[in-house]
């Protein structure tokens, strides 16, 4: 049997949990490779494709929410401009 008839298929999850395990929780990578059965070597290039992933993934999440606070701050503040607008132009039809 080949070598490559050997090797085990992990899913993309599976992988992705692996690598989390070693740079969020701060887990020895030959520590979560022996527990999951898996060599160090496929855990440190998962880190290396899953790795620059997850800090595109969380730049782009954090981009995100920072959209959403600025539109909820911009929609405020265009509300009290409105509000100003109204009031400006009440007081100038009262001192006419």
């Amino acid at each position: 049997m080949s070598t490559k008839a050997m090797q085990k298929r992990f899913s993309e999850e599976f992988k992705v949990e692996a690598v989390r395990q070693t740079t969020e929780r701060g887990h020895k990578v030959a520590d979560v490779a022996a527990r999951l059965g898996v060599s160090t070597w496929s855990l440190y290039q998962w880190r290396k494709q899953y790795g620059a992933q997850r800090a595109e993934y969380r730049e782009t999440q954090d981009q995100a929410a920072e959209n959403r606070r600025l539109k909820a701050e911009l929609r405020r503040v265009t509300e009290e401009r409105d509000i100003l607008k109204k009031a400006a132009a009440y007081f100038a039809k009262q001192s006419q």
